[in-house]
């Protein structure tokens, strides 16, 4: 099946002010319950091939030519993608004028992940209108079917019984009317309590204005949702006045309010101050902006990929939208522009006058909290209604060149899902957690136990092939001097840079003779007055001798309270690394590009480069095997 090609055809008039038409289609139950019988079988061959470097003449992407990629790297070194076009950057030109390593086609094909999502082949962006329907989680995303680099945005899509195993469908949206000729942008599906689904996105006019369309399926009695129609009447919104015609853009998740209104908002800026807008309607096609915003925060500049939702002060479960009152807080984030990160932060909303105002006025958005403190941005939740639970999402683009993509043919992929809580134990931040659907991936395990990393030192643990795990990890410290000032302030300068206290951790990807290595670790401070703080980093700094692959130290501080030791959990999947430190409180995710540490000679071990404190670890780690990730079989349906 060529998922490249849109099953969209436009429709005559506009059946969602009566509800879409609802045309029979062959029940998919039973393809359900097959599907998930032959997963296991399936993904087991999947693992094996994954276990070693493919023939040389059996590389599974389409290169393309030297010419092809010059041609289109050629702006590259002038302006990021995207920028003139009205959206954050889409490449890294800082890095344009590296020679690009010798990239062999095993090491290429080892970087295609084996359990995350990404299409088959090309560009992939922000993730889009995510939801579960009908037995079916859905994911749309932005995609580019022509080519690894950023434009002709559309709407890719694929559905998954489990967040885990994808099925790729045809093209949701193409950029084919005037009001979106330019992109089919970020959008969030909003599923009405009569059944109908309203589907608010961004489209880039023909003269580049982004305004908000709606979309709803040509059939709520198919599953799959594999026909969209686009509003006649569209756009529904166009930039107010005082609101650029660039700024302007990602509609969220609606919610009700008590006066049976639906309320979105929408990510803006005036000067460099972020803002989002509140619109409320009663049918996704007339909208009324009310007076003020949401929330603004001078400085943090524009706010892209807005999201708002409640969280329970005391749950364990995810709350929908619409939920408001006593025991519910409000996140409210948004991806800066400026920064590419994803900021948040908690506080209050007041339906009486459409505000929002955080706990914290420090830690405000933009200012504060990241959900993601490595390579992360334009991220999206849902809510579950099959799992009772808040579900994130978030994209992770590519370290290397334009040149590398073009030549392995695909570029950037989706987080695991995660789910999302308030810590009650804090009151001042989330939690996310890999969903528990990635334990079906699990296969042999290897415990150790009260291991011994004395300061200084390093200690390889033998687990076999390191490029596909999931590892638990505990750290008690034992201090062995006087306690003393740290000169290090947070992460420092990476692995290497040796305090009293830290670093410690754990070192991923890594070759027999640690020549290359990818460290993931905590950095332990003191101060004069007593004071104990925690950061949690991960350096790319050494995980890669190519010299054009973008590498940092990324890190924050984690609370780690009374009692705690220092936990954390790592998935390692190729060249994507996620670490969750204290249950989730600080997350980091990493793109790896090694060249000596794939396939089997990735190794995993344990170091200690404290001047001061011996540390125990305790580990228990699971290979894991690869998802079925796989175009849809539609001719058996």
């Amino acid at each position: 099946m060529d998922t490249n090609t849109t099953s969209y055809t436009p429709l005559p008039g506009d059946p969602f002010l009566s509800g879409p038409p609802e045309t029979p289609r062959r029940p998919l139950k039973v393809f359900a319950v097959i599907f998930a019988s032959v997963i296991f079988l399936m993904s087991l061959v999947a693992l094996i091939i994954n276990q070693g470097p493919p023939q040389q003449d059996g590389h599974h992407h389409e290169k393309q030519s030297a010419s092809t990629a010059s041609s289109e790297t050629t702006s590259f070194s002038r302006l990021p993608r995207g920028i003139a076009q009205g959206v954050s950057a889409k490449s890294n030109p800082s890095f344009s004028d590296e020679a690009s390593y010798n990239w062999t086609n095993a090491m290429l094909s080892w970087q295609r992940t084996a359990f995350h999502f990404q299409p088959e082949r090309n560009w992939m962006n922000d993730p889009d209108g995510p939801m579960f329907y009908k037995g079916w989680y859905h994911l749309f995303y932005q995609y580019n079917p022509d080519s690894a680099l950023w434009g002709n945005i559309t709407w890719g899509h694929a559905v998954s019984t489990d967040l885990i195993h994808w099925l790729y469908l045809p093209l949701a949206m193409v950029p084919d009317r005037w009001f979106d000729a330019n992109g089919v942008w970020t959008g969030s599906a909003t599923i009405l309590p009569d059944g109908q689904i309203a589907m608010l996105y961004t489209g880039s006019t023909n003269e580049s204005v982004q305004v908000q369309n709606l979309a709803y399926p040509a059939n709520l009695s198919d599953p799959l949702l594999l026909d969209w129609v686009k509003y006649s009447g569209n756009p529904v919104l166009t930039p107010p006045s005082g609101i650029g015609s660039t700024d302007f853009r990602d509609p969220t998740t609606a919610w009700i309010g008590i006066d049976g209104l639906w309320r979105t908002t929408i990510g803006s800026k005036v000067n460099k101050t972020g803002i989002s807008l509140v619109y409320t309607t009663t049918n996704f096609i007339d909208y009324e902006l009310l007076d003020g915003v949401l929330h603004a925060v001078p400085g943090t500049g524009m706010w892209e990929c807005v999201d708002f939702y409640p969280v329970s002060i005391n749950g364990s479960t995810g709350l929908e939208t619409s939920v408001n009152g006593p025991g519910v807080k409000h996140v409210l984030k948004a991806s800066l522009d400026d920064t590419k990160m994803d900021h948040y932060a908690i506080g209050t909303y007041f339906v009486e006058n459409n505000t929002w105002i955080p706990d914290d006025p420090k830690i405000d958005v933009g200012i504060g909290l990241k959900y993601d403190y490595g390579r992360y941005y334009a991220s999206k939740t849902f809510y579950d209604q099959n799992k009772e639970r808040r579900i994130l999402l978030g994209w992770i683009n590519e370290t290397d060149t334009e040149t590398d993509d073009l030549e392995k043919g695909w570029s950037s992929l989706q987080t695991i899902p995660r789910t999302v809580l308030f810590d009650n134990a804090t009151g001042t931040n989330l939690l996310q957690w890999p969903v528990e659907e990635i334990e079906d991936l699990r296969l042999n395990s290897t415990e150790f136990s009260d291991v011994l990393v004395e300061a200084g030192t390093v200690v390889p643990l033998d687990i076999g092939t390191a490029t596909q795990l999931d590892i638990f990890v505990d750290f008690e410290i034992e201090v062995l001097e006087a306690e003393s000032v740290n000169g290090s302030v947070g992460c420092g300068d990476g692995a290497t840079d040796r305090s009293t206290l830290g670093p410690f951790g754990i070192l991923v990807l890594a070759d027999e003779t640690l020549s290359e290595l990818t460290p993931v670790y905590f950095r332990v401070s003191n101060s004069t007055d007593g004071d104990i703080t925690t950061h949690f980093c991960a350096d790319e700094t050494r995980s890669s001798k190519a010299p054009e692959v973008y590498k940092t130290v990324y890190g924050d501080q984690v609370p780690v309270l009374d009692g705690e030791t220092y936990s954390a959990r790592v998935l390692v999947d190729h060249s994507i690394v996620e670490s969750f430190a204290q249950g989730g409180r600080t997350v980091i995710s990493s793109r790896i590009y090694p060249t000596e540490a794939i396939y089997g000679a990735a190794r995993l071990f344990l170091f200690n480069n404290a001047t001061g404190v011996n540390v125990k670890a305790t580990l228990k780690i699971w290979q894991l095997n690869s998802a079925f990730i796989h175009p849809f079989p539609l001719d058996q349906i």
